[in-house]
């Protein structure tokens, strides 16, 4: 399988929320791409937010390492670091200024099948900012060719 070319995929997202003891569930389908540049796998997507029908690019990196990282532009620029059983310094850019926010990583998933080109991206983990724990999350990214 090469994808060093890209490759148009169909993504299944879902994440789990649970701030203040209250838990929501995001689901959505969207078109997506995935590209192997050197070692590391990209995949990339346009997310619709809810309240502006603005797209936001995404893109989830997956490093050699196996560490994966979540980059999100639009007015709330926001690149997220994962590594297993580490806390992970980042930050959030809003138009307000920038926040610093800490990710720890309970758990951390990756496979891929070339016939056909399907993987899988599993990440739960807790978000911090300044000391304080904002939530836990779950992050599931289904794609397939």
């Amino acid at each position: 399988m090469d994808l060093t070319k890209g490759l148009d995929v169909s993504i299944q997202l879902r994440t789990q929320v649970t701030q203040a003891g209250e838990q929501q569930e995001f689901y959505f389908e969207v078109p997506g791409q995935v590209v192997k540049i050197g070692d590391t796998l990209y995949i990339r997507y346009k997310e619709i937010q809810e309240d502006t029908q603005a797209e936001v690019p995404v893109t989830i990196k997956i490093l050699p390492d196996g560490a994966v990282q979540l980059i999100r532009g639009g007015e709330g620029r926001m690149r997220l670091k994962f590594a297993y059983r580490e806390h992970l310094e980042s930050q959030y850019r809003t138009l307000h200024g920038q926040f610093p926010i800490t990710t720890y990583t309970h758990n951390i998933r990756f496979s891929l099948k070339d016939r056909p080109v399907a993987g899988k991206v599993v990440v739960d983990y807790d978000l911090y900012s300044m000391n304080q724990k904002i939530g836990e999350y779950q992050f599931t990214l289904d794609f397939t060719a």
